[in-house]
């Protein structure tokens, strides 16, 4: 489990508590959940060591990603929008995770042609870049899954990630709003019931 768009420390701590491989802080403008590199330093130091640190951009450019990756110790970037893979690893010296909105077949060639280390499906909605709380269709992504290992999100909650882990088969889940009291605010509860639901 991945829990993406933290912005209080003692609340990635609870996710770290859950059983979460990764917790995310998001660079984006557009985001709710946006946190400068002072706050996502706060946010990541109340990881335990194990824990990965991932930072979500949106089209940031190539000195954004190294200040980010330096000034709160990320362990991993993400990228969605117009991004570069390679350009991104070799700048920080770090995996990369490459969002990908499903909109049909052709997302899974995608995700087999990117050159990323991690591959994340998401709801595509028009304008938006994840964190929209919106479910993809999993039954056309069990239908055509990529060759490679995957991570879903969008619009799972712990009444629903159950299901979407049976039916999608993904390799990890991601979520962001299905465990908030509001936005950027995660409920500790939520995300354990979310990570039991997960566990099954």
């Amino acid at each position: 489990m991945k829990v993406c768009g933290l912005t209080v420390p003692r609340e990635a701590a609870a996710c770290a508590e859950a059983g979460a491989w990764a917790v995310g802080v998001v660079f984006a403008a557009e985001s709710p959940r946006r946190v400068d590199i002072p706050t996502a330093a706060r946010v990541l130091a109340a990881l335990p060591s194990e824990v990965r640190r991932v930072g979500v951009f949106v089209d940031a450019s190539l000195d954004e990603l190294v200040a980010a990756a330096r000034g709160c110790g990320l362990t991993h970037v993400q990228l969605h929008g117009e991004s570069d893979v390679a350009a991104a690893r070799e700048a920080t010296g770090l995996p990369v995770i490459l969002g990908i909105p499903f909109d049909g077949p052709d997302a899974a060639g995608r995700a087999d042609a990117s050159g990323a280390d991690l591959v994340l499906f998401d709801a595509a909605v028009p304008g938006r870049h994840g964190g929209t709380g919106t479910r993809l269709d999993w039954d056309a992504l069990a239908a055509g899954r990529p060759r490679r290992d995957f991570g879903l999100a969008g619009g799972l909650s712990p009444s629903n990630v159950a299901d979407a882990v049976r039916r999608v088969r993904p390799s990890f889940v991601d979520v962001s709003s299905g465990v908030e009291s509001a936005p950027g605010r995660k409920d500790p509860a939520l995300v354990r019931r979310f990570m039991e639901a997960v566990d099954g």
